[in-house]
This record gives structure tokens, sequence and C-alpha cells, in this order.
């Protein structure tokens, strides 16, 4: 049987072994899947060990280990090198480590699935943690026409622009955005969770915007999705399909078989909706 796990602190609300055993009956493999908690400083030793077993393929990171994760792999993934974060762990035949950041593919991916065209188009991101490097390289593969970063600290979104180095991104203070007109914003900041906004919300900012798209998700549309609202954009989307999308390419990294994601995201939708 294959293995897998799901490493954080905390763990316990992981929704990853419920969607890959989803995946695994799909694609009718046999597995295992168990979320692991691991000591603030002791990830690299917990998973090291999950992977030294001779059926573990693979495990997923979440917070707060995704730099770990990173330093402790071989890095050919471009995302993983623009976050210098990995939230996907695959060990090779010859027992080496390889490291994988999944969360760009898996926004890109649920953008495409909810039919939202990215080639051409102005895409503001707000935010400069690791949730937003980690789908830049992905989003400018969608041949955006343009990728503008704000922050508000905005010389952490300065750094990020100058490491990826691409003409198609740009960077702009938070008090200056209403003049980008973007046509999809994104909300890669945790404001949501706290109920706050990322940003100041006004009908010069979502004038053209066709839609936003907050990496949070909850039972009921978040406080960004709100306002968007109020302001008339049509499509508001959280992050539940990113987070069954990013898990379906780590799958497939591990298996190379494509799990169909959409009736799993309306079951997971589901799950949450009755918790």
């Amino acid at each position: 049987m294959k293995k897998f796990a799901v490493f954080g602190n905390p763990i316990e609300q992981s929704l990853s072994p419920t969607i890959h055993q989803m995946f695994a009956e799909q694609c009718e493999e046999v597995i295992s899947y168990e979320k692991i908690l691991a000591p603030v400083d002791g990830f690299v030793e917990k998973a090291s060990s999950f992977l030294a077993q001779p059926e573990a393929v693979g495990c997923n990171v979440t917070m707060p280990f995704k730099l770990d994760a990173f330093n402790m792999a071989n890095i050919d993934d471009q995302a993983a090198q623009d976050a210098q974060a990995a939230n996907t762990l695959m060990k090779c035949p010859d027992g080496s480590i390889k490291g994988f950041n999944t969360d760009g593919v898996g926004l890109v991916n649920d953008l495409l699935n909810n039919n939202v065209q990215l080639e051409n188009k102005r895409v503001l991101l707000i935010g400069a943690g690791g949730a937003a490097r980690g789908v830049i390289s992905p989003l400018l593969e969608a041949s955006v026409a343009q990728l503008i970063i704000t922050n508000r600290t905005l010389e952490k979104a300065q750094q990020i622009s100058a490491a990826v180095s691409n003409s198609n991104l740009d960077v702009v203070a938070l008090d200056d955005i209403a003049a980008i007109k973007p046509h999809i914003t994104i909300n890669s900041t945790a404001a949501s969770l706290h109920q706050e906004l990322p940003c100041h919300m006004s009908e010069a900012l979502l004038d053209e915007c066709e839609v936003v798209y907050d990496m949070v998700y909850k039972n009921s549309p978040t406080v960004f999705m709100q306002e968007a609202h109020k302001y008339g954009v049509k499509k508001r989307l959280d992050g539940l399909g990113m987070l069954v999308e990013q898990a379906a390419a780590a799958f497939s990294i591990w298996t190379g078989k494509q799990p169909k994601t959409n009736a799993i995201v309306n079951k997971v939708r589901e799950l949450i909706n009755n918790q």
C-alpha cells in the first residue's frame, strides 16, 4: 500500500486525507494518508522518518513547515524556487527527496475550471507572503498581460519582483491600486480569517474587475467576496477549489494519475457547509 501524509502544526483541521482518499478511489489506487503533527522545530526529523518507510511515496506540507521542506529537498520546480517553499515532497527510487510547490498550479487550474480567462488580463495580487510567491510563476506562465503585486510593506513586494525579474511583473503601493483597473483581483493574505479586508475596496478599484478570488475558504462568502459583491463584481471565488487542485497536482506527481476534481470540490464544499 502506498503511504502518504500531511505535516503541519496545527494539523487537525486539514482536509487533505479526505481529498486524497477521494482521488485514490477515483483513480483505483489503494493508499493510506494520515495527518502528522510535527513539533515546530522537529519537522525534518519527522518527515525524514516517515519517508524512510519502504511504502512511503510522498507527503504534503502545510504551515509552518514549507520553508523547512524546501530546504530538505532537491528543487527543480520553478514555483517552489520562486516561493522558497515546498508543499509537496516525493521520495525518488534512489532515496533522495524532490520538492514541489503546487499552490500556483492549483490556483490557475481552479480559475480555468471556473471559466476565468487569464490570457492577456491584468491581475492584481494582494500580499507578498509565501502564498503569493508560490502563485507568481504559474500565473505568468498562463500568459497574463500584467501581474501586479501590492502589499502593506511595499519593500517585500519589491524584493519578490526583483527575484523573479519578469517584464510582466510589476509592483504598486497599496494606496495606488485603484489606478490599475485589474481584471482579476486575488487576495493571498489571511485577512478574511479575521473578518478584515486586505485593502480598501472601491468602485474605482473594481470598475473593470471581472473576478475576485480569495485564497481563504469558509462555509460562507468571505468579507472580501462580500465587499466585491457590493461593487458589482459578478464572479467571486474562494480558495476551496485551489485547495483541491493543488492536492490533485500533488497526487499526479506521486502516482502519474490526474484526478477529475469538479465532483470532489462539490463534495468537500458540502462537508465544510455541514460543519
